[in-house]
């Protein structure tokens, strides 16, 4: 028998409406509550989900006094997070929080210990690594054809309006580093392992930004590979496919390429192999962010069947720490000028 968990979702802003449905789709869980600082917010979004008024609150100390949760799950912009995932750790309940963790290093060091501290679980809504053709890049470099990695790049450039959505974004002194790095840092460490050092550089192209909207970053990984990410929201490009991930990596004995349309090739000595890998479609994602979307909800399963403890979770805060490590490193990186060395 599967029992759904209960949770209460934090946050009811535009990513929510996402978060959500993902999170529903899974089948393991079921809504009990929302909260957020704008009761009329909160409303709207129960409204689309058949959440009683009674359920939805401004006031977070009255909804976890009066409801009972399984876990929460924050969906709120970052300066929030440090605040709210401590509030819920305090009363003993798992957090699921959504990327990136806190605003610093040391912020996201004390939330992980926080919540080791108060013995609760942790994880961050960690999804990139779940799109389906990032898991047959897994499962590629795990049968070994291509032999021993050597050069990887990954790449997320476009000129898609972002700001559109998300206006607050326009305003962050830290952007596309804190928005997009999270993401591109966690796949490739997802892939290659962890990163003994970062060299980053960093600009802002579009007008009326406040932070860094490109970044060019070079990782030195332990196993001796050079993965360079980059990203961009100033980049106009012929295959200008947002929110597609290219992905390049060079081994000894070949070459793997994830391109547009989700076509993934394998060229060895024995040939070329081509395979697309398109993600499914959700009747509530948007047809253009499917690969991103659909991402959602494998990674929302293996948070909640790892509370059930029915598999290990991928995605826990304190593997998501590393991740905010090279996040925070390369912008010391950007701003001294220097390669930054990776403590661990």
């Amino acid at each position: 028998m599967n029992t759904k968990l209960r949770f209460a979702m934090l946050g009811t802003g535009f990513w929510s409406y996402y978060q959500l449905s993902g999170w529903l789709e899974t089948g393991e869980v079921e809504c009990a509550a929302l909260y957020d600082q704008s009761i009329a917010a909160a409303l709207h979004r129960a409204g689309q989900f058949a959440i009683p008024p009674a359920s939805v609150y401004d006031d977070l100390e009255a909804m976890l006094a009066q409801e009972r949760f399984d876990f929460v799950d924050i969906c709120t912009s970052p300066e929030s997070h440090e605040t709210l995932v401590r509030r819920v750790a305090e009363h003993g309940l798992p957090v699921v929080c959504q990327k990136p963790m806190a605003t610093s290093l040391v912020a996201s060091q004390s939330l992980v210990q926080h919540c080791k501290t108060a013995a609760v679980p942790f994880y961050v809504n960690e999804n990139f690594r779940w799109q389906r053709p990032i898991r047959a890049i897994k499962k590629s470099l795990d049968r070994g054809h291509i032999g021993r990695v050597f050069r990887a790049r990954l790449d997320y450039r476009s000129s898609f309006p972002v700001f559109d959505n998300q206006p607050y974004l326009k305003d962050l002194e830290q952007f596309i580093l804190s928005d997009v790095g999270p993401h591109l840092f966690d796949l490739a460490r997802f892939l290659f392992g962890e990163a003994a050092s970062v060299y980053c550089q960093t600009q802002t192209v579009i007008p009326g930004v406040a932070g860094e909207d490109t970044a060019t970053v070079i990782l030195r990984m332990e196993s001796g590979a050079t993965v360079i990410c980059v990203m961009s929201f100033a980049t106009r490009r012929e295959y200008d496919r947002f929110p597609e991930t290219y992905v390049e990596i060079e081994g000894d004995s070949g070459f793997l390429e994830l391109g547009p349309d989700y076509w993934l090739r394998e060229t060895t000595s024995e040939g070329t192999m081509s395979t697309r890998f398109a993600p499914p479609h959700y009747a509530w994602a948007e047809p253009a962010y499917d690969v991103v979307h659909a991402s959602i909800v494998p990674a929302q399963t293996n948070i909640a069947r790892a509370l059930k403890a029915l598999e290990a979770g991928e995605t826990t805060g304190e593997d998501n720490l590393k991740t905010m490590e090279l996040v925070f490193r390369s912008y010391e990186s950007a701003a001294k000028g220097q390669v930054i060395q990776i403590t661990g």
